[in-house]
């Protein structure tokens, strides 16, 4: 094989003065010339795509069959098919969004005038693509490439089910057809798993991780407030764009907010929303630097490369050093020097353990969800969502996990139905429990990582098992001196402020969830949907919501100082228009006088009178104990009635804590149902548990 050629090929696609990276050629050679099963574990920005697109273009060359890439991100990847057309490639992408460009795809994959498929490791389970597009190919397949290998391993720290199906189609493979993995996060521990499952004489092609543009920091400032005012007075010595990583999704919104009201062009970036963030969009307008700062949690994740970031701040400190080195290794792929600066805070552990007890469904939960399959001829996932107390998530990572080990299959008729497949289930304790072990591990690493006083880069680098560490005389620990991680008290003071004003908007619930009302329309009549509302704060946060959380737990009353800020709120912020002309309250039997004193006195300061007009009939299980939808409406179902004639105007519906919604949903549906005018929900704080990361 030729490697002038291939050089030819390179420049054509990056640029007349470009060369070889270290180890770029030899990767090449494997897959193309030596036919070989190669797992490539590069540093981000390394060129792995380079790889398997001149791999392609020399084994076509040689009349091989067209490559099949396997690729968790798609919408990531067309930079990258832009400069492989530029050597003749002709790479087509099968995916939920494109339907219309199947029946052209699958013409020219029959006249092999398709170079390269790209597809998501979901496709490996759709109907047509197994049984109309994958028979086409599967006896000519040139090359096989599994993007982002790591998410094979169960080791990675960010597995995927559906990987699984990967290795099943490469135990498959024919002798002699190449096979290549790539990935940058990957240790000894994933390599090795990797390996295993990629087949015997699987070579590793492994490079340095060390990022030489990078330098880190980690300050720890334990309070949001004080990590906000640390933004506002840092983030103008930064010269180009970056990226401010988060936990949750409330987070992003949070500083989002904030860095705007600071002046700075921000936005968030997550995968919350239901699905209304045009991610995409944002995508380009940070590449294009019409947004000069992302602040993402991990759905900005693997692949996204733009090689002018300047920088990477972290709000809060992820779960593991592989995970906080993928996402640090965003910044300084093409500028000269770029910063790595961790911030960690209080509720970092309690975020993280939360994400690990959550990582996999129980036993028991996944035992419910097949006796209700075992009973049926097949539910659809909202019929699941009604019989099982499990949350759509979590059912959808059961469904999942159960599906790629042949427990439960799917039908495709008009909508998707699970069944329970004859092959018995035996639940692999020992496997969840190493895993979690490992997450416990990965964990206390990090909080290692944080206090560790040497060179921050070398700690990394050991940690992912790179074969050269050395210190990097670059980061904070190196040098002796970095950003100052002291606050001016009045930034704190001013930041503090904000986060009790920020106004948390409550969207009213429009459908009902499944089997509630088997006789109406889902949808909720629009004349009988709550108007948009507010919530103080969230739970247990900084700002308010610390006294939200003892005023209910510890002293059994709210304080004062929560219903002046709830009256100013609501009359000097929100100031709903037309403003409510009565206040009532969400009933509880476990805490009789709680919410209904604090309803009272608000609407005293509201100067407006309190009606208790609701009452509770019949008492139910705590609604936080209820994981979905379904369950939360049933659970909310004929608990509370309307006891007292009520006034036509407006009204404000007052709670302590907002979960799923239901319990305001039902109550203002009734007060609707009776004749009250506009019902404004209001909460003092809002449950995040459900809204962790995304």
């Amino acid at each position: 094989m030729d490697r002038t050629h291939t050089l030819t090929l390179l420049r054509k696609m990056i640029g007349e003065d470009k060369d070889f990276r270290p180890g770029q050629w030899e990767a090449i050679e494997a897959v193309a010339s030596k036919k070989q099963r190669t797992l490539v574990v590069q540093r981000t920005g390394w060129g792995k795509s380079l790889v398997y697109f001149l791999a392609t273009k020399l084994l076509r060359e040689q009349g091989s069959g067209p490559t099949v890439l396997i690729s968790p991100l798609l919408s990531l990847m067309r930079n990258q098919i832009e400069m492989a057309g530029r050597i003749g490639i002709r790479a087509f992408t099968i995916n939920s969004a494109n339907k219309q460009e199947w029946a052209a795809i699958e013409e020219a994959l029959a006249k092999d005038e398709c170079d390269l498929i790209l597809i998501s490791p979901e496709r490996l389970n759709n109907e047509h693509f197994l049984k109309d597009v994958l028979p086409q190919i599967s006896g000519r397949i040139g090359l096989f490439v599994v993007d982002e290998a790591h998410c094979i391993s169960d080791w990675g720290h960010d597995f995927r089910p559906d990987y699984r199906r990967i290795v099943r189609i490469v135990q498959m493979l024919p002798r002699g057809i190449p096979v290549l993995g790539t990935t940058a996060t990957a240790n000894d521990r994933v390599v090795k798993d990797v390996q295993a499952q990629l087949g015997p004489g699987l070579t590793v092609h492994r490079g340095p991780l060390v990022r030489e543009s990078l330098r880190l920091q980690n300050i720890t400032l334990a309070n949001q407030s004080e990590r906000l005012a640390w933004l506002a007075e840092n983030l103008p010595k930064f010269k180009g764009s970056g990226i401010i990583y988060c936990l949750t999704v409330a987070d992003t919104e949070r500083v989002t907010g904030w860095l705007k009201q600071k002046g700075f062009s921000a936005e968030a970036y997550h995968a919350g929303g239901n699905g209304t963030m045009d991610r995409p969009a944002l995508e380009q307008a940070f590449l294009n630097n019409k947004i000069k700062i992302l602040v993402a949690t991990v759905a900005l994740g693997m692949g996204f490369d733009k090689p002018d970031i300047d920088f990477v701040i972290h709000f809060q400190r992820p779960g593991s050093v592989v995970a906080y080195y993928q996402q640090v290794g965003r910044a300084g792929r093409a500028v000269e020097k770029s910063y790595g600066i961790l911030l960690s805070g209080n509720e970092d552990d309690q975020i993280q353990n939360y994400f690990i007890e959550s990582a996999f469904p129980s036993i028991d939960v996944t035992k419910d969800l097949l006796k209700v399959l075992e009973n049926s001829e097949g539910l659809s996932l909202y019929e699941i969502l009604s019989k099982v107390n499990i949350s759509k998530s979590t059912a959808e990572k059961a469904l999942k996990l159960l599906e790629v080990d042949g427990i439960v299959g799917q039908t495709w008729d008009n909508k998707v139905l699970y069944f329970r497949t004859p092959n018995p289930w035996r639940p692999d304790v020992e496997r969840v429990n190493r895993v979690l072990d490992l997450r416990r591990s990965e964990l206390a690493q990090m909080q290692e990582y944080v206090d560790h006083q040497g060179c921050l880069m070398k700690f990394l680098l050991n940690a992912l098992d790179d074969p050269h560490p050395a210190a990097c005389d670059r980061c904070a620990n190196c040098k002796g001196r970095g950003f100052s991680g002291e606050v001016d008290q009045k930034m704190v003071i001013e930041a503090e402020s904000f986060l009790k004003s920020d106004q948390i908007i409550i969207q009213p619930r429009v459908l009902w969830p499944f089997a509630l009302f088997p006789d109406q329309k889902r949808k909720i009549p629009l004349e009988y949907q709550n108007t948009d509302g507010r919530s103080l704060c969230y739970y247990g946060d900084a700002g308010w919501g610390k006294l939200v959380q003892s005023g209910k737990y510890q002293e059994g009353h709210f304080s004062n100082e929560l219903v002046k800020a709830a009256a100013h709120l609501i009359r000097d912020m929100w100031q709903p228009n037309p403003f409510p002309g009565w206040v009532t309250a969400i009933p509880s039997t476990r805490h009789p006088k709680l919410v209904a004193e604090f309803a009272r006195r608000l609407a005293d300061s509201l100067q407006i009178p309190f009606y208790p007009v609701i009452d509770r009939i019949r008492e139910a299980p705590e609604q936080k104990t209820m994981q979905n939808s379904s369950k939360q409406a049933h659970n909310v179902f004929n608990t509370i009635r309307i006891v007292q004639t009520i006034s036509h105007e407006p009204v404000l519906l007052v709670d302590d804590i907002i979960d799923s919604g239901w319990t305001l949903t039902m109550a203002g549906y009734l007060l609707k149902k009776q004749g009250s005018g506009l019902v404004y929900p209001f909460t003092l704080a809002r449950a995040t548990s459900r809204n962790a990361n995304g």
